[in-house]
């Protein structure tokens, strides 16, 4: 993704997304600019990726997301006991990966790096 640098995901319930993106290896930190909302942000020299929360009402997300993980097991297992329900492991020709779905229901693809 040549020049990608930012990506925001509005979120329902911001904490339960944070919890959910750290397991797949995320480090976040609160952030606010100016008299903006609180939000969590996890920067690397790459970029930044941010939770912001969601307006109320607001339409339906689409956005689909992949991350590459050291360990696709242990990945599986700490989403569970978090709650969440990745789906069986899969042999692609991209690599060994699973799907779940975030807290506001984005499909979410999980690779073993």
């Amino acid at each position: 993704m040549i020049g990608l640098n930012l990506l925001v995901l509005r979120c329902r319930d911001v904490e339960r997304a944070r919890a959910f993106y750290e397991s797949l290896g995320q480090a976040f930190e609160r952030h606010r600019h100016g008299d903006g909302p609180e939000h969590w942000a996890s920067e690397s020299a790459t970029g930044v990726f941010e939770l912001y929360p969601a307006t109320p009402g607001a339409a339906g997300d689409a956005t689909g997301l992949g991350f590459a993980v050291a360990d696709l097991a242990a990945t599986a297992t700490l989403l569970t006991d978090r709650g969440f329900a990745p789906g069986a492991p899969v042999d692609r020709p991209w690599g060994r990966t699973f799907v779940v779905r975030d807290p506001d229901g984005r499909r979410v693809e999980v690779k073993q790096a």
